[in-house]
């Protein structure tokens, strides 16, 4: 985020000529995780004129049609490549991401600077518990060269320490359990809105859930509400 925002206050206040931004320019940049912000984090290393830009996905490169598991009308789990993508396909021949891989180290140099990342691909394999859990392949190890590295990975879950002390049920992703436009969870007076929610997602949609959530905390407190 310290990438993202930097970069556009620069270019609205001075059009990058104030020089108040992490340039990505003569790098080679390796973004790690997928997402809107990954790709957010492609797109403007690549108008940075970076060296190389590659792009670290730690799930499997999805199926290119709809699988069996995956009917209409539900948000088509398949292959796609979103602007960051394409633009890095379009000046560097093909899509920037790397599927199935997990970061093991930085290398810096004597001055702290990155020089390198160490990584090693997984399988996803399931557990004891019955979840799929992530297991190195052995004799995967690889080295990629990195001058500016991003982290982008994605919002795995809220922090449970609140939720286990206020005793509010989780669903089987373990954000907090409440209807949509009730936003009330099962602890009365308590209540969830946003990726505490609904997990990982727009801003949009916690602006939109924040402002409902509020409305319902009116009518608990009030009995009644006026809010939109």
């Amino acid at each position: 985020m310290e990438f993202l925002k930097a970069n556009t206050k620069s270019l609205l206040d001075s059009g990058h000529e104030d020089g108040a931004f992490i340039s990505a320019e003569g790098k080679d940049v390796i973004v790690i995780g997928g997402g809107d912000t990954g790709t957010d984090c492609v797109g403007t290393s690549l108008r940075h004129k970076a060296k190389s830009v590659t792009q670290f996905e730690i799930m499997a490169k999805p199926p290119l049609a709809r699988q069996p598991n995956n009917p209409w009308p539900e948000w088509p789990r398949v292959y796609k490549m979103d602007y960051g993508q394409e633009e890095a396909a379009a000046l560097q021949g093909e899509d920037p991401r790397e599927y199935l891989i997990s970061t093991k180290k930085f290398v810096g140099d004597e001055n702290g600077h990155v020089m390198e990342l160490h990584t090693v691909k997984i399988e996803w394999k399931q557990g004891d518990s019955g979840r799929f859990v992530p297991v190195e392949v052995p004799g995967s190890e690889k080295i990629y060269p990195a001058q500016l590295v991003l982290l982008a990975m994605g919002f795995m879950g809220p922090e449970p320490t609140v939720l286990e002390q206020l005793g509010v049920e989780r669903d089987e992703r373990s954000n907090a359990k409440a209807e949509y436009g009730k936003f009330a969870t099962n602890v009365p007076g308590v209540f969830s809105a946003g990726d505490m929610r609904r997990g990982q997602s727009l801003v949009v949609w916690a602006i939109n859930e924040g402002r409902e959530a509020a409305r319902e905390v009116d009518r608990f407190l009030m009995g009644s509400t006026n809010l939109p």
